[in-house]
């Protein structure tokens, strides 16, 4: 949210800087995460004086030139090269000394610096008005008629001062605080003095009732208060310079002047209006309803949209939709050039009714935004009132009816009870009595009652205006106290403790995660986090629905609309981002949830460690070229993972993952913990990665349920190892964690390794064959290995490969 400090200090005049106001607001939870200076016209005119012309000479070398002399205050006159036709000797002028840069209607700024013009020297520049940016005009130099004194800043002459822009990083709950009278009644209590409501008194409305507009509200729930006002004489046209540089501002930009208005009160009290042509409003009569659904309604945007029964609407008398209640005008009924009655709304919608119409249309506007999360019904007729002066002063226009205001049930003030002694259990630090209801008078908080309780403990009954929509309970306005007390002036205690510990999980997954995020960042690995809310389309085929997936009810827009059942679609859209910046050498990680819906309809969450590898896996250097990342990059990586976390030699599967292109499965304890492999050429492009990308996919919840947290230590062996090798000739199935598998399940004592070092596939072994060549370590920790001992090892393997595999071996 945007804040014009100029704009707001005419609400609660101060004479503190911007930034000291702007550290007020952050330590009260307003917190200012910006400040922007801003100039009514670039440069803001510095360096740029009032002077006179003292004498005006024809210069010796140049016809259209005049050497004159020129007082700018300081004692010591100019002489200036001027080139302007209306230079005379007793002018008025302004003055660019020396130094100041220049911002031009046109072209790029420039600076004025001491030269030479055809041998005069010239000590500054007497301006024309397109020159300096206030015109378009170069026929001449600016001749001003002032008594002001030589040197005076042309800022202060032409009334352009500067202002500071506050951005506020308004939460949620703080919709009183969003808009300029809300941080001004939040800087009353800082500040300890009061802000003032713009001044209404002089709005008159007439009093018979004349041509005036109908309103029946047919939903009282969704719209408790409704009101309104007839304006004929209406000029549409453009606005006052001061009214379009306060919307400037804010980062708005000007439409017309009906239009403005009503954004400059929307922003200065924190009520939408909304201005209709009145001449278009059949019957002359507003209805506040229930759309039909189904029906067409065109917005002022120019989108037609198909509204649902439970979008609440404004209609007019014939039941044609106007605008989406507190959301969005329509097309027909919107001010043009034309327009020469206005019927101007100010209403109170409930939140639930716009929250719903917004989400449902896809909308954001600063009406709906202040809406959804509650506004001020007591804000409704002053709004009002003083868009309608504002509407007399910019576009002439006249109150033509009697204000019409339905408020059939008035919301009156939440009631709340405050214990004291619960205040300083919760602050942590005893507050003045005195103290408190200081800051709660400052806060518009009324108390009404004070009375003992059951403990003989005094307690408060207080009257919470409406505006503060977040404080319905004691603790909210306990935490409204301490907001203006300061969280600073809270002192802490010599010993801080807690009266319990927390038992702690063993294993702690928090502790893995960060062992394993250590290891992998060794490896050159970067985490990454991504969003959980992804588009539907990355899962499901054309018109295919998938039922497991998790979906959203009210999603902010059609391209995040389901929870991720994987993460592997947006930790492509990052690898996407990054090649497309040129950063094609990838090692990603990331964990994160995914999310499946149950044949039950139940939701289940489960936890995921994804890593990604894409382009080289080394870089190229003199000594050898570079190396594109492969399969065993991969699988050393997840391998890795698996041994940290006690599972030093997975067992191996193929896999059938769904958007990889084969690969394997890695298990533990005869359960799949990991999957690795290509992903898929068509999930590539559909993504638009153009380049391969490996993909591992890890069950973090089921790593952390099987965690083997004991260490096993031994001495070194002090007997050598033995290697012995086969060359095994099996069946195209066959792979090698079979005969891995075979062997440590044959010799469990002495074989301590088990290694494949060539794989060869060709006519000379027939059809369907493959020739696995195979390193077995050997060793005994006890004495050295007789080739007796190795010989029977051998000849068991070389059976059970036979029976097992249906293994030929290669002798």
């Amino acid at each position: 949210m945007r804040i014009s400090f100029d704009w707001l200090k005419t609400l609660i005049p101060t004479d503190k800087t911007a930034a000291e106001v702007g550290a007020l607001l952050t330590g009260s939870g307003l917190e200012v995460e910006s400040l922007e200076e801003l100039e009514s016209i670039p440069g803001g005119l510095r360096g740029v004086v009032l002077g006179t012309v003292l004498t005006r000479e024809k210069h010796p070398d140049a016809d259209k030139l005049s050497l004159t002399t020129v007082d700018v205050g300081d004692g010591t006159p100019r002489q200036i090269v001027c080139g302007a036709p209306n230079v005379a000797a007793g002018q008025r002028v302004v003055v660019a000394l020396e130094g100041a840069t220049l911002h031009p209607t046109a072209g790029e700024p420039f600076k004025i610096k001491k030269s030479k013009i055809r041998g005069a020297a010239s000590e500054g520049m007497i301006c024309a008005e397109d020159e300096i940016g206030l015109g378009t005009s170069h026929a001449g130099i600016m001749v001003l008629d002032t008594d002001l004194p030589n040197g005076t800043p042309a800022a202060d002459y032409f009334g352009l001062g500067t202002d500071t822009a506050f951005e506020i990083g308004l939460t949620p709950n703080r919709a009183d605080a969003a808009s300029h009278y809300g941080v001004a009644r939040e800087l009353r209590a800082l500040l300890h003095q009061p802000a003032h409501l713009p001044d209404v008194s002089q709005f008159r409305a007439p009093t018979t009732a004349g041509t005036a507009i109908g309103v029946i509200v047919e939903d009282a729930a969704a719209c408790p208060r409704y009101a309104g006002l007839l304006l004929d004489n209406v000029h549409v046209g453009p606005s006052p310079e001061w009214l379009q540089r306060r919307l400037r501002s804010i980062g708005l930009s000007p439409i017309n002047n009906v239009v403005d208005v009503t954004n400059f009160v929307l922003h200065e009290l924190g009520q939408p209006l909304h201005a209709f042509d009145a001449d278009r409003l059949a019957r002359h009569e507003i209805i506040v309803k229930r759309a039909t659904e189904g029906e067409q309604f065109v917005t002022l945007d120019g989108v037609a949209r198909t509204l649902k029964g439970e979008d609440l609407v404004v209609a007019d008398g014939s039941g044609a939709p106007l605008a989406l209640a507190g959301v969005f005008g329509g097309q027909a009924s919107g001010v043009s050039p034309a327009t020469t009655r206005v019927f101007l709304e100010s209403a109170y919608f409930a939140p639930a009714a716009v929250r719903r119409t917004s989400q449902t249309h896809g909308l954001k506007t600063d009406a709906s935004f202040r809406f959804e999360r509650g506004t001020d019904p007591d804000m409704v007729l002053p709004a009002l009132h003083r868009a309608a002066l504002l509407l007399q002063e910019v576009a002439g226009a006249r109150p033509a009816a009697p204000v019409v205001d339905v408020y059939p049930l008035p919301l009156g003030p939440t009631a709340v009870r405050l214990r004291l002694p619960r205040v300083e259990r919760l602050v942590g630090q005893y507050i003045e009595p005195a103290r408190i209801r200081q800051i709660l008078s400052d806060l518009g908080i009324e108390i009404t009652a004070e009375q003992l309780d059951e403990q003989g403990q005094e307690e408060w009954t207080l009257a919470v205006p409406r505006h503060k929509v977040d404080v319905t309970r004691e603790v909210d306005v306990i935490e409204e106290i301490l907001r203006i007390y300061g969280y600073n002036n809270v002192a802490l205690r010599p010993h801080n403790s807690a009266t319990f510990l927390a038992k702690s999980p063993n294993p702690d997954p928090e502790v893995l995660r960060q062992k394993v995020a250590a290891l992998l960042s060794g490896q050159g690995f970067s985490e990454i986090l991504t969003n959980s809310v992804v588009n539907a389309a990355y899962f499901e085929g054309p018109g295919a629905p998938d039922e497991a997936i998790v979906r959203l009810l009210n999603p902010n827009s059609g391209d995040l609309n389901v929870l991720r059942p994987s993460l592997l679609p947006s930790g492509l859209e990052t690898v996407r981002y990054n090649v497309n910046r040129r950063q094609k050498d990838l090692k990603l990680y990331e964990f994160g949830k995914t999310y499946h819906r149950r044949a039950d309809g139940s939701t289940a969450e489960r936890n995921v460690l994804a890593l990604y590898l894409t382009g080289n896996a080394t870089a190229e250097t003199w000594q050898h070229p570079a190396r594109k990342t492969a399969f065993p990059d991969l699988a050393g990586a997840v391998v890795q993972v698996l041994g940290a976390l006690g599972h030093a030699q997975p067992a191996q599967q193929p896999t059938d993952h769904p958007y990889l292109a084969g690969g394997l499965a890695l298990l533990a304890h005869n359960q799949p913990v990991a999957q690795a492999g290509a992903v898929a050429g068509p999930l590539l492009k559909r993504l638009d990665v153009g380049q391969p990308v490996w993909y591992a996919e890890l069950d973090w919840d089921g790593l952390v349920r099987k965690y083997r947290a004991a260490l096993v230590a031994r001495e070194l062996p002090k007997f050598p190892e033995v290697r012995r090798d086969l060359s095994v000739v099996v069946d195209q199935g066959v792979t090698f964690d079979q005969l891995r598998r075979i062997a440590l399940r044959t010799e469990k004592k002495l074989l301590q390794s088990v290694n494949v070092f060539d794989v060869y596939e060709g006519p000379n072994l027939g059809a369907g064959k493959k020739s696995y060549s195979v390193s077995f370590g050997l060793q005994d920790f006890s004495q050295t290995l007789s080739e007796q001992a190795i010989d029977q090892v051998m000849q068991r393997l070389i059976a059970q490969f036979e029976q097992q595999a249906g293994a030929l071996i290669r002798k």
